[in-house]
């Protein structure tokens, strides 16, 4: 009990009340009260987890990569695995990241397009529902490309704009309760906003095949099925007339890009309650990140989010700002998150050159000089964690259930004698988190 009200006095009750309820009591003497000092780093290169490839000898990306820093976190401290992706969820960054971020996606999770609209300051109503919008391109009935060629946002918000004026008659809904979002690049939203005279319902049980699990395949068994469907497919196939002749069309194709030939309506869901974090944890939090659904994320549990210039979710984002911008945040918070999508955008392209350059971009330009940073100005106070969220395989092309691998090491993290980073490192670990979620209260709570 002494313990228990020492640590209460310094976090306060409810954090201890919470902390009781996620650790098993044999733990409760592992725990360490938070120094003031103390910095915590969580790198996560999305999708970077994949299964062993033919033309890599049966290795990983991850394996074959140069990664010199994320190997030295290994030999620092340990190496292990955790679920992110429970079965009872499909497979993606927005649950997933969740779990990343120490929040059951099984309790919280409440579909992915309420999350990039926290991002964007859009409310919602207890009855409304929000969907992403992607632009793509779709060619002889098949996915071209989920992204419609990295189409610009410029561009991407003159589309919407033209979707806002257009769709709404061609579908004969009323257009104060649809409405077309502007995000970043190909990445939009749709929010419907419901009450007893909508025409259409919608419930949890709706399902809506993400684009990129598509990529180069048949759309013909993918749109949308459960209630409210027809009306989304509606929309998806006027969208097809609106675009066929648009000008933002008309030059990518003069200029040989591909086009943004429909719009792809999925991840609904309704506004999510998540528990702000320094609740949770008595620490405050930074998110940086090209990703809406990250920010979104960041939104939700009260963390602060860094932009940095010149970020774009790709190869050519700004890794050196990523990195300079998380060692700068330290400064004024205790929790810093670095999400890079890099690698789970070129897995989804089956770009295997790809998805290793971005891995030892990361590894290079964000996780040498942020380790280097917290060794300097924080020597005996740091931990660093490096995981991704979930496997992107490059042979599939989508997201996938199972393990990831993961890295951490830091003030009271003991060697377990790994070499390196990997797939295979992690697989030979005993440190496991079947419920990946727990790993963040690892560590942030105890060695």
């Amino acid at each position: 009990m002494c313990l228990l009200a020492c640590i209460g006095c310094v976090i306060g009750n409810e954090l201890e009340v919470r902390r009781n309820a996620l650790l098993p009591c044999a733990k409760l003497r592992d725990l360490k009260v938070y120094s003031d000092k103390m910095k915590y780093v969580i790198i996560v290169p999305d999708g970077c987890a994949d299964e062993p490839i033919p033309s890599l000898s049966g290795q990983t990306p991850l394996a074959v990569a140069r990664t010199p820093a994320m190997d030295q976190i290994a030999r620092l401290g340990v190496v292990g695995r955790a679920n992110h992706a429970p079965e009872s969820l499909p497979v993606g960054s927005d649950s997933a990241n969740m779990s990343v971020l120490g929040y059951n996606p099984v309790e919280f999770y409440r579909g992915r397009a309420p999350l990039e609209a926290a991002a964007q300051g859009i409310s919602l109503g207890s009855d409304d529902w929000a969907l992403r919008c992607n632009l793509v391109c779709i060619q002889n009935g098949a996915m071209r490309d989920f992204t419609a060629g990295h189409i610009s946002t410029e561009e991407a918000r003159l589309i919407i704009e033209t979707l806002n004026a257009e769709l709404p008659k061609r579908c004969h809904l009323d257009d104060s309760k649809l409405t077309f979002y502007p995000g970043v690049s190909y990445r939009n939203l749709l929010v419907l906003r419901t009450d007893a005279s909508s025409p259409y319902s919608f419930t949890m049980a709706f399902q809506a095949t993400p684009p990129h699990d598509r990529m180069d395949q048949t759309i013909l068994d993918s749109y949308p099925r459960g209630a409210g469907c027809d009306m989304v497919c509606q929309m998806m196939e006027a969208s097809g007339e609106i675009l066929a002749n648009h000008p933002v069309n008309v030059k990518r194709l003069a200029e040989g890009k591909l086009p943004a030939t429909h719009i792809w309506l999925w991840g609904l869901g309704c506004s999510p309650i998540l528990k702000p974090f320094a609740q949770l944890h008595g620490l405050t939090g930074a998110m940086i990140t090209a990703v809406d659904l990250l920010r979104g994320i960041a939104e939700l549990i009260g963390w602060r989010r860094v932009e940095v210039p010149n970020v774009t979710g790709y190869l050519d984002t700004n890794f050196v700002g990523k990195g300079q911008a998380a060692i700068d945040a330290l400064r004024e918070v205790d929790v810093v998150c670095i999400h890079v999508e890099a690698p789970d955008e070129t897995s989804h392209q089956g770009n295997l050159h790809g998805k290793i350059e971005s891995l030892e971009k990361i590894d290079e330009l964000i996780v040498r000089p942020v380790h280097d940073a917290l060794r300097q100005k924080y020597a005996d106070s740091y931990r660093i964690l490096v995981q991704p969220d979930h496997l992107t395989p490059i042979r599939t092309k989508t997201h996938a259930h199972g393990d990831i691998p993961f890295t951490m090491c830091g003030t009271g993290i003991q060697s377990d004698s790994s070499i390196a980073y990997s797939e295979a490192t992690a697989a030979n670990s005993t440190l496991q988190f079947p419920e990946g979620w727990r790993l963040l209260y690892h560590f942030l709570l105890h060695s």
